[in-house]
């Protein structure tokens, strides 16, 4: 079997395009993952996330480890079979979902104790119970268990936090189930102080991992922060392995972290927003519930090849959402992945092309533009 790798194809400044090989298939970098949480991106069929582009998808060991139980996923012949899936997959660690979702939770060196918001259950994960569960989900890449630094934060306690992490980083390494074609990524931490990320990056690299995450943005911190943390973290990770943003985001979060040489970026947002009528076109943002779409006949964005675009007008999808028909939730959630997958397409072919910073500001300049006119 091939081992994990990645090759780097053309470059940009710090931007790249590249490929990734794991033991399911290639993806093609820079890369968006949709994200399919509880083994299923909400709204869509595997077969119409590949059709939108993805080559990844992610799943979540918090999730599924509590229901239907990783055990279970495992008899049932692994996370691919078991969502229909014979492509890559990535599965946070948990960390993070046992930092927002559950309630009274106690940290301390052995992991963290806490509540299962589905249930009130009580439950412990571990740095060894997490990669278990990801062992036994099968997922290609694999994340080291990570406290996620809260936002804000004093310098000492993002420290304590990102110090913590890296305890739990090594001992992930330790419990890895090494084979070819899988990989184990490590976790950048320590909030928005400079000199702690780049200690964090630093030790990640001294116990070795097949790919650096880089964690604790996305959380409040504003895109201008986002931009000044990443341009303190990049430099200090190694140029040979891929580098992941979690969490990140919209796409002029996206665009402008490509630029400072992220390969991987996974967010809720474009399933979120579909399922709640919110569309991400070229020029604007649409909330398809508005009034003034009612009698529009025109599609959503006329140069988008997705089926909604395609086949739909605006009147018919602002009926959808107003009636509450399931429909609705489907053909705006595979518009947005496919605007995303575009995105990420066209950032590929400007990085080729040596122009990525005349696209970034095309980028901005359609996206302050607006909606077209009304009819």
């Amino acid at each position: 079997m091939t081992a994990f790798a990645m090759e780097v194809f053309a470059t940009d400044g710090a931007a790249r395009v590249g490929r990734l090989t794991t033991a399911h298939g290639e993806i093609r970098t820079p890369a968006f993952m949709p994200v399919g949480t509880a083994a299923t991106v909400k709204a869509m069929t595997p077969e119409a996330v590949r059709e939108t582009g993805a080559d990844i998808v992610l799943g979540n060991t918090y999730h599924l480890m509590l229901r239907p139980g990783a055990e279970r996923i495992a008899r049932l012949g692994g996370l691919h079979d078991f969502m229909h899936w014979q492509r890559p997959i990535l599965t946070d660690s948990g960390g993070f979902q046992v930092y927002s979702l559950s309630s009274l939770r106690k940290m301390d060196e052995a992991g963290v104790t806490f509540k299962s918001h589905i249930d009130g259950t009580e439950m412990h994960l571990s740095p060894e119970r997490s990669i278990e569960v990801q062992n036994l989900l099968d997922a290609d890449i694999t994340m080291a268990f990570d406290e996620c630094t809260p936002y804000p934060a004093t310098e000492e306690v993002a420290a304590t936090s990102m110090r913590l992490s890296m305890r739990w980083a090594e001992r992930c390494r330790g419990n890895f189930v090494e084979r070819p074609g899988y990989a184990l990524f490590g976790i950048v931490q320590g909030g928005m102080y400079a000199d702690l990320r780049a200690e964090s990056a630093a030790t990640l690299q001294g116990i070795g991992f097949d790919g650096y995450a880089i964690g604790g943005l996305a959380v409040g911190e504003g895109q201008e922060l986002t931009f000044t943390t990443l341009d303190a973290v990049v430099p200090h990770l190694p140029s040979d392995r891929p580098r992941y943003l979690m969490g990140v985001g919209k796409p002029g979060d996206i665009v402008g972290a490509v630029r400072r040489g992220v390969d991987m970026f996974d967010c809720v947002m474009p399933t979120r927003s579909g399922r709640t009528g919110q569309l991400f076109t070229r020029r604007a943002t649409l909330n398809i519930r508005n009034a003034r779409h009612a009698d529009d006949p025109r599609p959503v964005d006329a140069d988008c090849r997705c089926p909604l675009c395609r086949n739909y007008s605006r009147g018919y999808l602002h009926h959808l959402f107003k009636a509450k028909e399931i429909l609705g939730a489907m053909l705006a959630t595979w518009h947005n992945l496919s605007h995303y997958q575009d995105l990420m397409a066209d950032l590929r072919q400007a990085i080729e092309d040596h122009r990525l910073d005349g696209f970034a500001g095309e980028h901005e300049a359609r996206a302050m533009l607006g909606d077209i006119e009304p009819i």
